[in-house]
């Protein structure tokens, strides 16, 4: 496996803000994306960050990706909005998705709000964490419409996305709860680091063409394609096909058949359900209930005496005071960062430095 460079964690927020910039997005979109790439990393997801630059230029020399775009409000009854992203770049759509519903449920106690048409969401934690922010809680569905990536349970060909599952609840007076993952084994871009790597991906997270269980990455990106596996096994493939119709169909979005795709656009369609806690008049119990039960589930007797058991949120929490100066990042990654920076070059007439330089 080959061993990752360390890039300097603010120099690489500027790098990636600058690209943004370069790309044509304004200083505030360029600053959302740049935080979010850079979010994802530092919550030790790196399969959401400066990974996908690469992917996201590539959409935007497509003409898919659309900077600077404004959501168009389809349905609008107060606490039940449906909104279009136009094709816009996910971490600008999805920020002022959530700034309505933080709105609206501050106001009405509660909202539900379904987002379609958006370019890749990137991590949809973030989402959930801006709700914390303003002390409220969420529940998003969201699915995935590009080339479809995982078999259902019992198949051995690809049929849908990653559709991740994300819950955020605030706590008064300690960390919050952040569920968030996919429903698939692992996440895509978890695979890619792999691939990019060198290195296997887990056992039991992938089949190859036949339909055989591997560990071999390369099957998600060279022919003949496998696939990833669900999650949990029927469990996540009945969690997955939710996700596709609750978070995207139910509203008006669409799900990952063929004449649907866009590639290289990487679109996702999400439901939230956003809601102030307080409005149940159960705070303080709350507080206290919440306290006593996480104290006694991590009184259980560990396995591994060194490993904690951890809550859901903890992982992340970890991985921001590990990579608050640098974050790793594997050379294939790294690679695509500078491909990207030259296509912008290329495309807007810019001067942006290669990622690369940044290594020390």
């Amino acid at each position: 496996m080959e061993s990752d460079v360390q890039l300097p964690t603010e120099q690489t927020r500027q790098w990636l803000f600058n690209l943004w910039r370069a790309a044509g997005s304004s200083e505030h979109e360029a600053r959302l994306i740049a935080d979010h790439l850079l979010g994802a990393n530092l919550a030790g997801h790196d399969s959401h960050g400066v990974g996908m630059v690469a992917p996201y230029v590539r959409s935007l020399q497509a003409n898919e990706l659309q900077l600077n775009q404004k959501l168009s409000i389809i349905t609008d009854t107060d606490t039940l909005l449906v909104v279009d992203g136009n094709r816009g770049i996910g971490q600008s759509m999805a920020y002022q998705t959530m700034q309505l519903a933080i709105e609206r449920a501050k106001k009405h106690g509660v909202v539900i709000v379904g987002l379609k048409n958006t370019h890749h969401l990137g991590r949809v934690g973030h989402w959930a964490e801006q709700a914390i922010a303003a002390g409220l809680a969420s529940i998003h569905f969201t699915n995935v419409v590009s080339r479809p990536l995982v078999a259902p349970h019992g198949g051995s060909q690809s049929r849908f996305g990653t559709n991740p599952l994300t819950i955020g609840l605030p706590r008064r007076d300690a960390p919050p709860i952040l569920l968030d993952f996919a429903t698939s084994a692992i996440a895509v871009g978890k695979v890619r680091v792999a691939y990019n790597r060198k290195a296997e991906a887990p056992a039991g997270t992938l089949i190859d063409h036949a339909g055989q269980p591997t560990t071999n990455p390369a099957v998600m990106y060279e022919e003949p394609l496998g696939a990833l596996l669900t999650a949990a096994g029927h469990k996540g493939y009945a969690l997955a096909m939710v996700c596709d119709l609750l978070g995207s169909a139910l509203f008006g979005g669409v799900t990952p058949q063929p004449s649907r795709l866009r590639i290289p656009g990487l679109y996702n369609n999400m439901l939230a359900i956003v809601f102030d806690p307080a409005r149940f008049g159960a705070g303080e119990h709350f507080e206290q209930e919440a306290k006593a039960f996480i104290d006694y589930v991590q009184s259980a007797k560990r396995i591994d005496a060194d490993a904690p058991i951890e809550v859901p949120g903890d992982a992340e929490r970890r991985f921001r005071m590990q990579r608050a100066q640098s974050l790793p990042v594997d050379t294939g990654t790294l690679k695509t960062m500078d491909d990207a920076a030259r296509a912008i070059n290329t495309l807007r007439g810019a001067t942006l430095p290669l990622a690369s330089s940044l290594a020390g």
